[in-house]
């Protein structure tokens, strides 16, 4: 129910109104704003100033070190090791591979989608401030070397190259608007844009485009682009649990079984599965599957619903998502249960971190994770049963 997300907010501010408010950054960055004769340009920001909460960063006890140490382990045992993007066992070879961010088209005509049950991780985010406020997915892929066919991929957008460098990812797309210009140029970020392999899969030419088998890697070398991680890889992104975490432990704790997203267009929505403990995804009303996998379907561990700002920047309805930002709400949601949590990011190429209401930082359950932009405008129109 509605009252239960309000009753968090309330008593998330409530805490945080006992503690001393902190600005961990810097005014917040501006996009740049470039003349185009076919483009007539506005500008449109959406503070929602009254979800902001306070912030105070505590230091960490020697036995909150501890735990993070141990959260994070990533120490080889015989042929494994722990990865940093789930906390999973997975091959040690994989080690310093860093992973693939892939943009996939969530149009309808889309559908299905092609071996996105593979991702470690999934963004969802308007694509758009048009067309119902349609939804574009980014998937960060660790073992890109298995796939055989994934997406169908389409465009990027300038938000998608702060988060992919999060990972130190090499994001793969077709193309773009002429705003992520700057972007592909940042010193982080590595991209390899359109050329993928065209499926005759009886739909329209923009709906046809598939990262398929040996690709990346080819595309890779090619580039010129390192396969393993850089100078600018920020490190591992969550702080894990090796055990089980029942968020039941927390006072501040709800129970959410289906969190309903406002994102009209394909109106995405999770829904909780007992039997395997994650939250099955759903969209256009029906269930997320994956036809290159027997029909599986599309479910994460733990998901991250994110109040987030953005900025309008033309009337077509191109927009930026404002990633780099302090003291905003979120939710933190696994097997049944939902806390509010605080999210930070420091810089365009430092991870997104999240903070419980005391300060500490979380700490995820091992699994997947499914990523949510909320636009700030509707966060009150989340739904968390």
């Amino acid at each position: 129910m509605r009252n239960r997300k309000q009753k968090c907010m309330m008593a998330g501010a409530a805490i945080l109104a006992a503690v001393t408010v902190m600005s961990v950054l810097p005014d917040s960055q501006t996009v740049e704003e470039k003349g185009n004769e076919s483009v007539t340009e506005v500008r449109m920001d959406y503070a929602a100033q009254e979800n902001v909460l306070p912030v105070t960063l505590l230091d960490m006890t020697n036995a909150d070190a501890a735990l993070q140490q141990s959260a994070q382990l990533t120490t080889p045992q015989g042929n494994l090791y722990r990865s940093e993007l789930t906390n999973e066992w997975i091959d040690i070879s994989l080690q310093k591979q860093r992973p693939v961010a892939i943009m996939v088209d969530n149009e309808k005509a889309a559908l299905p989608h092609y071996g996105l049950t593979e991702a470690d991780v999934v963004y969802e985010m308007m694509n758009s401030t048009a067309n119902g406020r349609i939804t574009r997915l980014m998937a960060i892929v660790k073992d890109w070397g298995k796939i055989t066919q994934f997406g169908s991929i389409r465009s990027v957008r300038p938000t998608n190259f702060m988060l992919a460098a999060e990972w130190n990812a090499v994001l793969c797309h077709d193309g773009g608007p002429f705003y992520i210009n700057d972007w592909a140029a940042k010193p982080y970020s590595n991209n390899l844009s359109g050329g993928f392999k065209r499926i005759n899969n009886g739909k329209k030419r923009e709906y046809t485009e598939y990262v398929c088998t040996g690709e990346i890697a080819a595309r890779l070398q090619q580039a010129g682009i390192s396969r393993e991680y850089n100078a600018y890889y920020p490190g591992p992104h969550f702080a894990f649990s090796d055990a089980e975490i029942d968020l039941s432990i927390y006072p501040e704790a709800v129970p959410c079984t289906e969190i309903d997203l406002p994102f009209p267009h394909n109106q995405s929505k999770l829904i909780y599965n007992a039997a395997t403990n994650t939250y099955d995804y759903y969209e256009y009303g029906k269930a997320h599957k994956d036809p290159l996998h027997n029909n599986a379907q599309l479910t994460f561990k733990n998901l991250l619903i994110q109040d987030t700002t953005f900025s309008q920047l033309d009337k077509n309805g191109y927009m930026i998502y404002n990633a780099i930002d302090s003291g905003r709400t979120a939710y933190y949601i696994t097997d049944g249960k939902m806390i509010p949590v605080i999210w930070i990011k420091a810089a365009e190429n430092s991870p997104t971190i999240y903070l419980r209401l005391t300060g500490e930082p979380l700490v995820l359950n091992t699994g997947k994770t499914y990523i949510a932009l909320v636009p700030s405008d509707s966060w009150q129109n989340v739904v968390v049963r």
